[in-house]
This record gives structure tokens, C-alpha cells and sequence, in this order.
């Protein structure tokens, strides 16, 4: 059963049909009354009919309705349980108390964590963390705020050996990816789903046999639809934290998830690693 639901709703709800936004409206207007609900009754409350609710239902990988209504049902009991962010809204005014404000935003991070781990495909993380394992060599492409969590995540990897590169500059992006070959692997990072540099550096990779890997908010997105991995991501805006700026904490969650795995395979050259890099750097810290 497709897990996160509420986030996957909120995050692509601008871009769903009329009819399924309106179904999409009602369920994050009162997620626990929709758990509650009827097909029928909720149908009524979003102008729309019990065959919209069940199409609104598959398009986020649900059989039914059924199904969805105990997704929401589990979902809200584990935010009423946590109790993070009750009573708090997303918005910040000019005028707001700074403690106030970074209670916003202690808030959506906190469920923005929640909901990306909640949604989060393991199978896909384990096949994307055995293909970096056995690359030989990977390819990181994000541009904007997107690229400074491809460069975080470069700086992971290259910690413990991995042979990676990375960057937002879309020549080099194209050149790396034409050096990729057969079991090489190509990461695009892009919060929409819809950057063209991105894009087409994946293209790239894949005609020269690449696996190729997207992290995106937008699992029905062009990005997506070019990648043979998919690892999607939640995004909560506040007031100043917009888009892809509201998602950078959740693409470098899922791209830790990753970097653990990798870990994970190969501790014995990861530990190595660790005591070699921390003993060449020891001299540029103070006593």
C-alpha cells in the first residue's frame, strides 16, 4: 500500500486535473473526515462523482478507495501520536515573532521528514545504492539549490570512495554524461521534475547505457518518465521557503538513505576510508 499519501497529494495537486484537485482539496482540507467518509459522501463534498474519487485514488497508486481511506487513517493517527505541528500553520508574517517563525518551520521540516520517509520506495533505494556500488563511475546533475544538494551528496560519496562527479553547469553536465558507459550510473536532482539541463544530461547518459536515477517531488513528471529509478520526495512550503527551496531538507533525506545504503555494502572500505580521510585532515584542526 503506497505510503505518504498526504504529502504526495499536497505536493502535486496543482498540477492534477480540475475534477481530481477538488478530491485532492477536500482530503487535505480534513484528512482524518475523509478517513471517515464514504466514497459517496466525499464525492458530494468535492462536486464530483464516486467514479473521480476511485480514478483520484489510482492515480496515486491506491486500488481503491478502500485502500486510501486507511492510508489517511494511519497517517493522521501517526501525526496526532507524534503531535509535531499541531496547531501550526505555514505561514510567517513580517510582523511575527522570530520564536514563532522558527516554530513554522521546526514544524514543516518535522513533517516534511515524516512524509518523505513515509513515502519512500526501499526497493528503489536499495536497487539505486547496489548500482552505485558496482558503477564505475557516477554521475550527479542538479542545477540551483537542486545542485548544491548534488555536490553535498558528491562530497558523501566521494568520502568513501565512490568515483563521483557532479555539476550544475550543463556542458559539463553533457560531456560527463557522454563518458558514462554500461552500468555507469546518472542521478538527476530536480524538485518539479522539469529542468532542462537535467533532463537532457539524462537522456545523455542513458544512450550510452547508464542507469539513470531521478530524485523529484513529481513521480508522474518528464524527469521521471526518462529515469529507470525513481526516488521521490516531499516538499511543505512556508512563507520565504517556496518549491525547491521547501524541498532541499527531503532530496538530501532520500539521497542519505542512499548514502547509508552504500555504506552499508561496503563498511569494511567505508571504515578505511573514514580513518584515512580523518588523518590526512588532522592537522587543519585546532588543538
Amino acid at each position: 500500500m503506497p505510503s505518504g499519501a498526504l504529502g504526495r497529494v499536497e505536493t502535486e495537486l496543482p498540477g492534477l486535473p480540475e475534477a481530481l484537485r477538488r478530491v485532492g482539496e477536500v482530503i487535505l482540507g480534513d484528512p482524518a473526515e475523509a478517513a471517515r467518509s464514504t466514497i459517496i459522501a466525499l464525492a458530494e463534498r468535492a462536486g464530483s462523482s464516486p467514479a473521480t474519487v476511485t480514478r483520484f485514488c489510482r492515480a496515486f497508486g491506491f486500488s481503491g478507495y478502500a485502500e486510501l481511506r486507511v492510508a489517511l487513517a494511519t497517517e493522521t493517527g501517526r501525526a496526532a501520536q507524534a503531535g509535531w505541528g499541531a496547531g501550526v500553520g505555514q505561514d510567517i508574517g513580517p510582523d511575527d515573532p522570530l520564536d514563532a517563525a522558527i516554530e513554522v518551520m521546526a514544524a514543516a521540516d518535522a513533517r516534511l521528514i515524516q512524509d518523505t520517509a513515509a513515502q519512500l520506495d526501499l526497493t528503489a533505494v536499495s536497487r539505486v545504492a547496489d548500482a552505485i556500488v558496482s558503477a564505475r563511475r557516477v554521475l550527479l546533475v542538479g542545477v540551483s539549490t537542486s545542485g548544491a544538494v548534488a555536490t553535498m551528496f558528491e562530497g558523501r560519496l566521494r568520502r568513501i570512495g565512490v568515483p563521483c562527479w557532479s555539476s550544475g553547469d550543463a556542458h559539463v553536465s553533457l560531456s560527463d554524461a557522454a563518458l558514462l558507459g554500461q552500468g555507469d550510473v546518472a542521478i538527476g536532482i530536480s524538485h518539479r521534475g522539469r529542468t532542462r539541463e537535467v533532463m537532457e544530461a539524462l537522456a545523455e547518459a542513458r544512450t550510452h547505457g547508464a542507469i539513470c536515477v531521478a530524485v523529484t517531488s513529481f513521480a508522474r513528471s518528464p524527469l521521471a518518465e526518462l529515469a529507470d529509478l525513481v526516488l521521490t520526495t516531499a516538499s511543505r512550503e512556508t512563507t520565504f521557503r517556496l518549491g525547491g527551496l521547501a524541498a532541499v531538507h527531503s532530496q538530501l533525506f532520500v539521497l542519505d538513505a542512499v548514502y547509508v545504503a552504500v555504506a552499508q555494502q561496503t563498511y569494511e572500505r567505508t571504515n578505511q576510508a573514514f580513518e584515512l580521510t580523518i588523518k590526512a585532515v588532522e592537522s587543519h584542526r585546532l588543538e
